[in-house]
Formats: structure tokens, sequence, C-alpha cells
């Protein structure tokens, strides 16, 4: 007694805090009144939700931290049940996709400024590690296009700001350090859903930003001219190279036949499958294994030209030297400097790793029907990238192409990665004297060939526009800065856009204002219409099916414009939000409302002024009230929907009670009801009952003898199978006795439920028969505490229009 006592001194003396002031509003008689509404049924009173009880659902349970750990290393579940009938198809999907890799490892690596030799690290650390973190089979973790020039564009950054200090290698070796530690963290603490803040259109302007910048950079490369500066903006390399056509090499007729023939195999093998379908697998396998076929078909071409011939005395461009095995492994140890150069860089690098990869792990998942986890794929990503430096490689992420070949090769189970890994330490060691006689150009057409499948077609250009007009404009912004700019500003202000943009929705979309509409479900069954002509009336009237719908009174939505909508109830008002309820919109919404209602009430008593200098300067006075005034009904009540509304903030919940506070002046000395729908959340629902919502006020003892109570029941887990008496469906509407006679009491019963799945009863003149059912089997099914938060809408509109029905009889 003594410390509550000194709680209270504490509170309400030293803090100036009343801790009951919330309930200065709520009539104290609320339990009570429920009591003799809908007994014989129980009484529940909401429980508020609790900051321990917040707190206590965030505190992991054992279970959780069980599954947790077993999370981390997925492989844990399915190695130890591994089939060995499993094992030709990852053996054969390994081989295959370890031949398709070498090529495009050895190409990308260049993107990335890089020798070859980088590629095939990057490769191979990707997959030796991803079959112990992953989810998905059908993954390949490498090197692509787009990651390999985002490191090629941070080693120009670097060299530009530190010139000659750093090396391309040591650059490459930071980048991926830091890039694996962000993933690996953001993965370990379960935070892949941040990723669905970054918006599909940014990514996607950028990947074909990102496709012209690769190509730009490749056609010098193809056409043998080695004094272009790859390095500037995308339109100087494309001008530049225009420029120096006439000093084109033989470069140019490798690099040509590479593409066509890259093409032309694509093609004909694609024909072919649909020629005949019953070797699609087989043509599918051919096509996959084109960029192999290409690369040794011109390898060979180079070493008949090349053979006995010195380096420098080459007749085009060849890769040259490439030191075998893992000569590059090291343990890399990047200075400070060096990390705070790249640090500007990391975010545009891990935000498309992780895009790029967990779009190919949830695709896959969709085709083969299993499911991924992507904070788990950023586990494996981080580790890949955290681990590639101390093998020589770079970053690397999922590769859609290489993907793509694993899943149609039969692979059975993520273990396919070594098989691919074995591929590519045999590549290190034994074909390094091969990798000699590989033509640039050749390099350069496979990368071409690759990208140009990343391009947006302009069949998806035109859905986008179908689909949002406004994002096909944030699509065109960011290709051209990604081709007149840099890749890193492309997509910082794709996506700045978009977020600007759904702000911009959630401040300025419009609630609605709605009317009620009986509608009737018609139903054909076989070849016979349910409804003749000529019956389909008298049918309508007795169709049980009939019920209420609110569709927006000025219809601009889909519904139908001759459909009649009606207004509940003059002066009853249904507000629906269309964008939720936040701070962004508060003010918008609040402006909407007023004008609605002022527009269409009138107040209930003439301001009076001593003199009419006491007038504020902005009110026209009874001069500027508008036409025909006299014919609008008085503000009875107002029915917010909040079906699109979650959480509620501080500064929606203000604007609310100014918004009451606003109105009841505009109704005195009336009151104005508040009654709210699908409020769904309990800290949503504390929140309202802490401002004074959801119950009627105390205040204003007029409005408080008007208010009819009504609460909803239902059956409780104790009998399921109890039903009241005539009732269809639960729940029921139980209501309080009125003043009005006992049939009109039932006809407007009628009127007002408009519903044959609800009962309503008048506690006094329609009884419930106890033999129906036992004492204790039904109770309230929201808190009688706070009568004004309704379960449905149709509900909430019922009691707001019973209540300023019984306003009106009374006046």
């Amino acid at each position: 007694m003594a410390s509550k006592t000194a709680s209270h001194f504490v509170t309400k003396t030293v803090l100036g805090i009343d801790v009951n002031e919330r309930y200065s509003r709520m009539p104290q008689d609320l339990d009570q009144r429920a009591r003799e509404t809908i007994t014989p049924a129980d009484l529940f009173l909401e429980q508020e939700p609790t900051i321990s009880e917040f707190f206590k659902e965030l505190a992991p349970s054992r279970d959780g931290v069980h599954r947790y750990f077993q999370g981390l290393f997925p492989s844990a579940s399915w190695v130890p049940r591994y089939c060995l009938s499993w094992l030709l198809g990852d053996v054969t999907a390994g081989i295959t996709i370890g031949l398709v890799v070498v090529p495009q490892a050895l190409a990308y690596a260049l993107l990335a400024q890089l020798t070859p030799a980088y590629g095939l690290y990057t490769s191979f650390t990707g997959a030796v590690l991803y079959w112990l973190f992953g989810t998905s089979k059908d993954i390949v973790i490498g090197t692509t296009a787009v990651g390999s020039l985002l490191v090629g564009q941070v080693i120009s950054h670097v060299d530009s700001a530190s010139p000659g200090k750093y090396s391309n290698e040591e650059v490459a070796h930071a980048l991926s350090l830091m890039s694996g530690a962000v993933l690996l963290f953001f993965g370990l603490f379960r935070l892949g859903w941040i990723i669905e803040f970054i918006p599909y259109i940014p990514i996607s302007a950028f990947i074909t930003g990102a496709s012209i910048t690769i190509m730009s950079t490749q056609v010098p490369v193809l056409l043998g001219l080695s004094e272009i500066n790859t390095r500037e903006s995308p339109y100087k390399v494309i001008i530049n190279t225009l420029k120096a056509l006439p000093d084109t090499k033989l470069d140019a007729a490798i690099g040509f036949s590479s593409i066509i023939l890259l093409f032309a195999i694509r093609d004909i093998c694609a024909f072919m499958e649909r020629r005949h379908p019953q070797k699609k697998r087989v043509w599918s396998y051919i096509s996959s294994l084109r960029m192999t076929f290409v690369m040794l078909l011109f390898t060979l071409v180079s070493f008949l030209v090349h053979h006995g011939v010195p380096f420098e005395e080459s007749k085009f461009r060849i890769v040259g030297k490439i030191d075998p095995g893992f000569k590059k492994a090291n343990l890399p140890s990047p200075d400070t400097e060096l990390l705070k150069l790249v640090m500007p860089q990391l975010p545009a690098v891990a935000i498309i790793l992780v895009i790029e990869h967990i779009a190919i792990a949830k695709s896959m998942g969709r085709l083969y029907d299993y499911t991924v986890s992507p904070s788990q794929e950023i586990v494996a990503l981080g580790a890949a990238n955290l681990f590639s430096p101390f093998m020589g490689g770079y970053v690397c992420t999922g590769s859609f192409g290489a993907s793509a070949v694993l899943s149609k090769a039969g692979v059975r189970t993520p273990l396919a990665g070594l098989f691919s890994a074995l591929v590519l330490v045999l590549a290190l060691y034994a074909l390094t004297v091969v990798f000699y006689y590989i033509p640039k150009a050749a390099l350069a057409g496979l990368i071409i060939h690759a990208v140009c499948n990343l391009l947006a077609p302009p069949k998806n250009l035109y859905k986008y526009w179908q689909l949002s007009p406004p994002e096909l404009l944030i699509w065109v912004i960011g290709v051209i800065l990604a081709v007149f700019e840099s890749l890193e500003i492309s997509i910082y202000v794709g996506i700045g856009l978009s977020i600007a943009l759904l702000l911009f929705r959630l401040a300025r979309t419009r609630g609605k204002f709605l009317g009620r509409a009986r509608a009737h479900r018609m139903v054909n069954h076989g070849n016979q219409h349910t409804l003749s002509r000529r019956s389909s009336h008298a049918t309508l009237l007795h169709d049980e099916s009939g019920r209420d719908v609110f569709l927006p009174l000025d219809h601009k939505d889909a519904s139908n414009p001759d459909i009649d909508v009606e207004s509940p109830y003059p002066g009853v008002f249904i507000y629906r939000f269309s964008e939720g309820y936040n701070y962004t919109n508060q003010a918008y919404h609040a402006d909407t409302l007023v004008t609605h209602v002022m527009e269409n009430t009138k107040r209930t008593s003439e301001e009076h002024f001593e003199k009419e200098s006491d007038r504020l300067w902005n009110d026209p006075g009874p001069k500027g009230q508008k036409k025909n005034g006299d014919d609008l009904p008085f503000l009875r009540a107002i029915v917010l929907d909040f079906s699109a509304v979650n959480n509620l903030d501080i500064t929606c919940i203000q604007g609310l009670m100014d918004l009451r506070n606003s109105l009841d002046q505009y109704a005195s000395p009336d009151a104005v009801e508040w009654h709210f729908a699908n409020v769904n959340n309990r800290w949503t629902r504390r929140a309202l009952a802490s401002a004074g919502f959801g119950y009627p006020s105390s205040k204003n003892q007029e409005a408080l003898g008007s208010w009819v109570p009504s609460y909803s029941i239902a059956a409780t887990l104790m009998d399921k199978d109890v039903q009241l008496p005539g009732d269809t469906r639960r729940p029921a509407d139980i209501e309080a006795p009125t003043e009005t006679s006992s049939s009109s009491n039932c006809s407007e019963s009628k009127q007002l439920s408009n519903s044959s799945d609800e009962l309503s009863i008048m506690t006094k003149n329609t009884h419930v028969h106890a033999e129906s059912h036992q004492p204790q089997s039904m109770a309230a099914i929201f808190g009688v505490d706070r009568p004004f938060f309704h379960i449905d809408l149709v509900d909430a509109v019922d009691a707001a229009v019973r209540d300023a029905r019984n306003k009106d009889h009374k006046q």
C-alpha cells in the first residue's frame, strides 16, 4: 500500500502524470449496461497489450534458438539422408555447369579489370561453399557480368583517388571482404526482409544500364581498339569507339564470328527443341554448352595461328600466360585508407549482389516447388564473398544463366556444386596452357552475347506502362543516368524516386466516403438460369444471400455507376482509408473529412457573438452560409473503416483528437459519435482508447442517454454447436431496448441489420429461449468496455444509424 501511494505521489505530484486521465471520458457503467443487454451471455473485457508482453514475444524461445542454429546449416538436414540415386544427377549437372562456368569466369574477370584466372578463383569459392549454407539446389554462385563490372568501376574509382597506390587485386579483395562481412551480418541477424524495401523498377533500370555499359566497354576489345578509355561514361566510350572505327584490327573478325556463332547455335537449338520436343533436353544441353564450344573453337584457331609465335608478335590479342593452381591465394590485409576509399561504393555493390541472388533463388524455388530462405541465402552469399579473397577471388553472386543451365541439367541437390568445383580445379591445374591462346575478342563476344539477354525488351516497357506509368518514367530516368553518369547514381536516384512515389501515394491518396447498397448473388446451375425473367423480382425479395455492401458514393472505383448507392442515414458518414493512416497523410484525410462533412451538414446551433467583431476574421458568418442549408441534416456520427490500417502513430492520434474536438464544436451541444470497424491491431485499439475513442463520451450526458448499447456475441469453445433461435450464422447482434414501440423496434431492426446472416434481438421485446442453449455457451466477441470498436463495417454502420435515429426521434 505504501509503495502504491509513493508511486502515485511521484507520478502525479512530481512528474505531473495523471494515469487515470485516459478514463475521464469513459462512462463508468459500461460493463453494467453490457450485462443487462447480453445476459445470459458472458461479458468480455478487452485486455490491453503491455510492454512486457511485447518484449516477451520478441524473446527467443528454446525451440526458436534451436531452429536458428539448425537453419544456419541447411545441409545438415539433407546430407544424412542423401540417396545414391541422386548422385548421377548431381555429377552430371555439376560437370555440365563446370564446363559452362569456365569460359564465363575467364571472360567476366576482364570486366573486373583482372586477369582471367581471378574469375576461376571466384567461381571455385562459390561452388565449394554454397552447398553448406544455401537453400536452393538450382543456383550457381560465381562471377557475373554486372558484379564484375561493378568491381571494375570500384577499381577505377580507387585508382583515380590514389593513383598507383593499390593494385587492382588489392581493391577487388577489399571490396569482397567488406561485402561479405556486411551480407553475413544481415543474414545472421535474419534481416533478409530489408531487401523488400528495394523496388523492382530501379533494379531493372540498373541492369539495363549496366548491360549497355558492359557492351560499350567490350566493343573496343571486340574491334581490337586498345587506345579507347573504357572507364569513362558509356556515351563517351560509344562516341570514341565510333571515331576509332578506321583503326579496327583483325580482332574484329574473331569477335564478330564468335557472336554470330553463339547466336546461331542458340537459335538453332531453340528451333530444334520446338521441332522435336521429345529430344528437348538434348538440344537444351547442347545450347547450354555453346560458349564452351565457341571458346574451344577459337582457341584452336588461335593456337594454329600463334603456335611458336612470341606473345608480343601475336596477330590478335590473346589472354597470355596464366599461373596454374591457386598461386594468388593468400591472407588479404587491406589497410584503413583503402577501406575508406571502397566504403562509398559498397552500398550499391551489396544491393545488386543481394537483389540478383535472391531474385534467382526465389525464381528457381517457384519453378521447382520448394521454399528458399532469403536470410539464409544472404548468409551463403556473405560467406562466399568473405572467403573469396582468401582463394584469390573477388565478389560473387548468383548467376542467372548458369543457374538456368544447372536446373535443366537434372540437378538433385546443392551437392552438385562440389563437382563443378572439381572441374574448375582441373581447369586451373591442367588447362592454363590452353587458356594462353584464348582470343580476347572471343571473350568480348561471349560477354556481349551473355548481356544481351539482360536488356529489358520493349514488351516489358509496354507492360510497365500498363501497370504503372510513373514507374516507367523512373525506369527511363534510371537508364539515362546509368548511360550518361554512373551506375551508382542510377541505382540511388532510382530507389530515391521510388520511395518518393510511395510517400506521395501514401500522403495524397484520398479516402472514400461510402454508401450502402444491397447485393444479391445469382447463380446459373448448368444451362438453366436460376432465376427466370418473370419470377426474378419475387425471388430477389426473398433472397437469403442478400447482403450489405459499401461502395464509394462518387462511384470512382470499378463498380457499376448505375448501381444505387445510398447514404446510410442523414448525418452519418462512412469513411474508408485507402492507403493506410499515418503521419504523412493524416492532415490530408482530416481536411477531406472536414470539407465533406461541413458541405453536407449544418451546424446544430448557430454561433452567437455579443459583438460582430468577436467573430473570427475568416468566418463569413450567416451571409457566407451555403444555400439550402436548412435542408441539410445535423452531423450525427462518423464511421471509420480501418480495414487498410494496421498501426497508428502519435501524429495520427493527435489529428483524430483535434478533428473530434472541431466536429464536436460544430455539432454542439450534441456530441459526434465515432465508430470504428475492422480495428484488429491490439496496440492500435489501445492507442485509440487512450485518446478517448471506442466508447460514448461521459462528458455529454444527453448524447450518452441517446446511446443504444449493442454487442456482437458468438458461441464459445464450451459449446460450439449452440445457436440462437432463427440464427443462421454467428455472430448475432444483441440490442438493448429503445423507447419506441415493440412493432417499430422489430421493423427498424430489420432495416438496420440488413443481413440475413445476423439476428437482432431486442432484449425486452424478443425473448431468447433458455432451452435452446446452455447459459454459459455464448460470449461477447470484443470487449464490452469498447462498444464503438465493431467487428465489421455492417455492425458499425448499424450502430451509428441506430443512435442517430434515436437522437432524431428525441428531437
